[in-house]
């Protein structure tokens, strides 16, 4: 099979409004300015910028460099939907699609919610990533020189101007080192395997997108192995980036294919909710190349075949229902098909989870989204029992309840970018259970996090609130004021919590209950160490025969209460509560001896 090289796929994250879209057009711009006949090639929802055309835009830099003939990759094919949810959907099997993520970052306020969103997730897919420190222009007193390298642009600031930038890069470091990222500017950076570069840019000006490109070229040939890059010339292999309807075609998928070819009239295998879908290509669309666009109704045209990597239309009966995140395969022998529907299936079931085990229930939009949400919890250490694609449901609802019998703080929805049906949102506030929903994951998880401690909180209080409390009494020498049926008399709690209701025994032996407890004449709910008070105690006693002044009495505890208290929830005992547990428990053993 003949095999070439193709250009990695470069995925651009960040928060709204950082300017993710007009870098991504200025390096468009760049790669059109600067092209040589033929070298641009317009796909769906990507955009290829070739290296010679990144060699002619910063040439004094790459020579500066030395980078001139020692770049091997073709260029770089960058995604052109900027945001998470594009990257979670550039998926495959045992990792992503995507081969390298610029994480675009605002200088001036640096790291925000879906910056920090898109870190976490390129973190747990392991991708090399480079930060462009965006908005380079509004740095007070910067003077801009129209697609400047940034190098030869530091080098012709005022150092006032230079003092304000580093600051800020200084600040963003920080920001980063709290998420575990060593990171410097790209030109300080002496070891590329431990630091991430820091690029300085503007997608107003221009500045710093040379340095960007060349960066991610030196990363590029660093940390991805060539044999990723390698496409064969067999069936398409490929993944949905998004479903729709087109007017006057239909329900279409807009897919990235990375390796492989697609022609018309080819069967494709992909997914839906309820598993394998089978569909054949009726047409393959693409964008015309830039000059031969005339108007907006005119962008498009009719392919016979695509080659990766690319990003094409797929046309095709039978798209309805499947899900962005989704595999799709070409399939060129009909003998073929049971096998890698097979390969889908499985593909699907390793993301999904349906177990009794006890966790929390996962919704999600795509195969993508769901897969990267079970990959962020497990990494925070949160089980999953069920995950699944689409709106939560009813059956989910009593997933949660089984789940919450387990563990109180599982009884949980976790609902990402998907909307919960109101008689779903309704039977779960009946049935007690927390349905948590958004569109940015660790908001979710946070959320999650903050209620799981207080169900966990609450769970214990309830818990303990059912224990008996460990206490050590002592009978006040002349304070007998009734001998018995009740007998009342004055004690000093010498240790422990002593609360209405509990038995109190003498060498092993029951004495009898506690009745009331009174504090200066009025009734109190507990007495703790050092208080002297009045009880009632009813049962067969009287003092002077069973029980005299000057004795020291503590309270029953049964086994297995005893044995909660030492090895469940010690923590929530006092020191002195802990000595009358443990003397009690002496005791007991002495009498039982």
């Amino acid at each position: 099979m003949a095999m070439s090289v193709r250009s990695p796929f470069v995925v651009v994250m960040g928060h709204v409004d950082v300017g993710k879209t007009l870098l991504l057009d200025k390096i468009r711009g760049t790669s059109v300015a600067y092209r040589e006949p033929g070298m641009i090639t317009q796909h769906i929802g990507m955009s290829l910028v070739p290296w010679p055309a990144v060699e002619r835009f910063a040439g004094p830099l790459v020579d500066r460099l030395k980078l001139r003939g020692r770049i091997w990759v073709p260029g770089f094919l960058f995604i052109d939907t900027p945001g998470h949810a594009a990257f979670s959907n550039l998926r495959k099997r045992g990792g992503s699609v995507a081969d390298l993520a610029v994480l675009v970052v605002d200088i001036t306020s640096g790291l925000e919610d879906q910056g920090a969103e898109s870190l976490k997730l390129i973190q747990s897919r392991g991708v090399p990533f480079v930060i462009a420190a965006n908005k380079l222009d509004r740095i007070y007193g910067w003077r801009s020189v129209e697609n400047r390298p940034f190098l030869f642009a530091v080098e012709e600031q005022e150092w006032h101007a230079v003092a304000t930038l580093e600051e800020r890069i200084g600040k963003l470091i920080d920001e980063l080192s709290r998420f575990g990222i060593e990171a410097d500017r790209y030109d300080r950076v002496r070891d590329f395997s431990r630091q991430v570069p820091i690029v300085p840019t503007s997608a107003v000006t221009g500045e710093g997108i040379a340095d960007l490109l060349v960066v991610l070229a030196g990363v590029s040939q660093r940390f991805i192995p060539r044999e990723r890059l390698q496409v064969a010339d067999g069936p398409a292999r490929g993944v949905v980036m998004e479903v729709k309807e087109e007017k006057g075609l239909g329900v279409v998928a807009d897919a990235i294919i990375y390796d492989g070819r697609i022609r018309k009239g080819d069967v494709v295998v992909t997914a839906g909710l309820d598993g394998p879908r089978e569909a054949r290509v009726r047409m393959l669309v693409m964008p015309k190349p830039l000059e031969e666009m005339r108007d907006p109704e005119d962008r498009y045209m009719a392919v016979e075949e695509v080659r990766a990597a690319a990003g094409v239309r797929i046309v095709a009966d039978g798209l309805e229902g499947v899900v962005a995140g989704a595999p799709i395969y070409a399939v060129w022998d009909p003998q073929a098909i049971p096998h890698v529907q097979k390969q889908i299936k499985e593909e699907i079931a390793e993301i999904k989870i349906e177990s009794d085990r006890e966790g929390v229930i996962v919704r999600a939009d795509t195969f993508g989204t769901l897969e990267s949400t079970i990959l962020f919890l497990r990494q925070q250490g949160v089980p999953v029992r069920k995950a699944d694609v689409g709106p939560p449901t009813h059956k989910d609802v009593v997933e949660a309840v089984l789940s919450r019998r387990r563990n109180p703080a599982f009884g949980v929805i976790l609902a990402f970018n998907v909307k919960v049906p109101p008689d779903v949102e309704k039977e779960a506030a009946s049935s007690g259970v927390k349905i948590i929903k958004g569109e940015i994951l660790y908001r979710i998880f946070d959320e999650y996090i903050k209620w799981s401690h207080e169900v966990k909180t609450k769970t214990v209080e309830q818990i303990l609130s059912q224990l008996t409390r460990p206490a050590k009494i002592q009978l006040l020498p002349g304070y007998v004021f009734r001998r018995s049926d009740p007998a009342i008399v004055g004690v000093k709690v010498l240790a422990g919590t002593l609360k209405p209701g509990v038995t109190l025994v003498k060498d092993g032996r029951e004495v009898g209950r506690v009745m009331q407890i009174q504090k200066q004449g009025k009734p109190v709910n507990e007495a703790v160490a050092g208080d002297e008070v009045a009880i009632s105690i009813q049962g067969d006693v009287i003092v002077g025969r069973q029980i005299k002044e000057g004795d020291v009495l503590y309270v029953y505890i049964p086994d297995e209460q005893a044995r909660q208290w030492l090895f469940q929830y010690k923590q929530h005992l006092r020191e002195d509560e802990i000595k009358a547990l443990e003397e009690y428990l002496k005791a007991r053993r002495r009498g039982s001896g």
